[in-house]
């Protein structure tokens, strides 16, 4: 691992991160607008230069939906659909791509710019490569998950590869936003402690595991089957949680086993929070620790809040589709707070590193 040397000219590179991870957040949030509305499926092709633009004319558009109606997704839920449901629709999914090509072009702009300016430090470059290489993962998966959505009898994009797409979206943003802290956050500003580190990481794990029921919940439309709170459906341990064969499906595929796990790992995640809150209340720290340390307990708060929100008013109008989104962006706050508590709370003597 190298050794940083804060310099002037980290300042720039690190502002173009931090560009990234926001265009990132707008991306992750794009993804969740798409998925909820059911949108992932309305453009059947991956043309990642052509496809640019969007239809210009009525023939155009004519053909788009011609080709949409060839899904079964069509045939059997949205057969009623007109040509301006339609491009609603579209729009959503062809936003979502354009907004990704429009993040590719400022990487590659952004690297060759800083890489001909002699701004970067040599060993900037791996991690660079590795961003690169996770963006690319993450386009390939992206639309993996579009064509588990197109094949016969699938009426919507597999939630587990829906999932895949989202860890990983969310591992690039975590790995961004880090590369940025260690070139732009000074050693003075961190601190150390080691009791408050490993609650640190003990609220990463069970969030990473959180997330993926996050993404289950919001493909299987799970906050539908129990609308529910505090039991599920009247029930504090539904009984219906192990209806399906072979038993381990219920993990993956029964939504009131997904929607339970979900609800249990959030109150986990909440007392954790709740026991950090107190442990870091008594703690002086960096100044940068001192000014931030109230972020996360303030986020847990409003994240399991939406989170009631958003099950209790599924099933009435568009509340899924927004206040899910609305879930979902929290939810990245808190993990981007995490892994900033992560990064200034070290475990031993600070020095700047990348990772």
């Amino acid at each position: 691992m190298a050794t940083i040397v804060l310099k002037k000219s980290n300042k720039k590179v690190a502002i173009w991160l931090y560009l990234g991870v926001f265009m990132l957040v707008i991306q992750i949030m794009l993804g969740g607008i798409t998925r909820l509305t059911e949108s992932g499926l309305s453009i059947t092709e991956w043309n990642p230069i052509t496809g640019a633009l969007p239809p210009l004319n009525l023939a155009q558009w004519q053909l788009e939906f011609a080709k949409y109606k060839g899904t079964d997704q069509f045939r059997y839920i949205n057969a009623n659909f007109t040509l301006g449901d339609f491009k609603f629709i579209f729009f959503w999914e062809w936003f979502h791509r354009t907004w990704g090509r429009l993040m590719g072009l400022v990487f590659l702009v952004g690297f060759f710019y800083f890489l001909i300016k002699k701004q970067f430090n040599k060993d900037m470059i791996i991690p660079f490569i590795i961003l690169f290489l996770l963006g690319m993962v993450q386009g390939a998966i992206g639309w993996i998950m579009v064509e588990s959505g197109l094949v016969p009898k699938a009426m919507s994009v597999n939630h587990i590869k829906l999932a895949t797409h989202f860890i990983t979206g969310l591992v690039l943003l975590c790995y961004t936003l880090w590369f940025a802290l260690s070139i732009s956050v000074p050693s003075r500003m961190k601190m150390v402690n080691k009791p408050l580190r490993k609650i640190t990481w003990a609220i990463i794990i069970l969030l990473f595991f959180q997330l993926i029921y996050g993404s289950f919940m919001a493909g299987l439309h799970a906050a539908t089957a129990a609308p529910t709170w505090p039991s599920i459906n009247g029930q504090l341990i539904p009984d219906t949680i192990y209806d399906l064969r072979p038993g381990w499906k219920n993990f993956l595929d029964n939504k009131i086993m997904v929607q339970f796990i979900h609800r249990g790992l959030a109150y986990s995640i909440l007392v954790l929070v709740i026991i950090w809150w107190f442990k870091a209340k008594k703690i002086v720290g960096s100044p940068l620790f001192s000014k931030t340390k109230f972020i996360l307990f303030l986020l847990v708060l409003l994240q399991v809040s939406l989170g009631i929100t958003t099950v209790v008013l599924s099933p009435f109008g568009n509340n899924l589709v927004w206040f899910g989104v609305a879930h979902q962006l929290v939810a990245v706050l808190f993990l981007m707070s995490v892994v900033f508590m992560l990064y200034i709370i070290r475990p031993s003597v600070i020095q700047n590193r990348y990772f």
